[in-house]
């Protein structure tokens, strides 16, 4: 026996189950973002393909598109692709993390590096988003990484405001590589998917170019550092060797 279909809904109902207001609504129907309801009369009926679109609208929208983006996205496929669309934009949006955030006291935060945190030094590794205070005595380590090896450069005699120093030149560096590296699939991949008018059919390939950019610019990055690191110390070998055979 086949399921009976839903029950249409008025505007209050299709608001209230998609969780928003009445003004919304109205306000996404006179955009083209859902179809026109059914006329009955002088009223309006909703059904589940109305409720699916708000649904889709709003989870574009929390992933940071604007309601004219999502107006474009949805007069070119307004049938097709859509949970592509959505799935693409949630990776393009979200950063994938290879750690997890530490949340530390701050009594611990403040014993961890005992008195060599000023405050100004707090306050500049919280500037640069290295940490991040999430209460009042609350602090988030956002890289346990880069944490550690800031503890291990002190060990070996270089004081917490100079690893702050060299954190931040790598950051400044670490963001042109990744500009680079979103430009280029931007120029190379993006363009001309979007210049052949986004065939539903490429999506997945242009996903999969997307969810590789990452891992391909940390992977190219340390190997080019492998090489530059080599490089240093062979020079600064070279120069040191330079100065004692010079003053033997």
């Amino acid at each position: 026996m086949a399921a009976e279909a839903p029950p249409p809904l008025t505007i209050d109902e299709l608001a209230r189950e998609a969780g928003m207001t009445v003004r919304n609504v109205r306000a996404y129907r006179s955009r083209g973002l859902i179809p026109p309801p059914r006329l009955e009369g002088r009223r309006g009926y909703y059904g589940p393909e109305h409720l699916e679109r708000l649904e889709l609208v709003r989870e574009l929208k929390e992933q940071g598109l604007s309601l004219e983006a999502i107006a474009r996205i949805l007069e070119r496929d307004p049938d097709e692709a859509l949970r592509e669309v959505l799935d693409f934009t949630r990776a393009a949006m979200t950063v994938p993390r290879r750690e997890e955030p530490r949340i530390v006291s701050g009594q611990a935060f403040a014993e961890r590096w005992g008195e060599q945190l000023t405050p100004a030094l707090a306050r500049r590794a919280e500037r640069l988003g290295f940490v991040r205070r999430v209460g009042p005595d609350r602090w988030e380590i956002r890289s346990p990484r880069l944490d550690r090896a800031a503890g291990a450069l002190s060990e070996i005699g270089s004081p917490l405001e100079a690893a702050l120093e060299l954190a931040a030149l790598l950051r400044r560096h670490a963001r042109a590589v990744a500009r680079a590296y979103v430009e280029l699939f931007r120029d190379e991949v993006w363009q001309p998917f979007e210049d052949a008018g986004e065939p539903a059919a490429d999506w997945p390939r242009v996903r999969a170019a997307l969810d590789r950019l990452q891992p391909l610019a940390g992977e190219s990055l340390m190997a080019v550092f492998d090489v530059a690191m080599a490089d240093a110390v062979e020079d600064a070998l070279e120069q040191a060797l330079h100065a004692m055979r010079k003053s033997g």
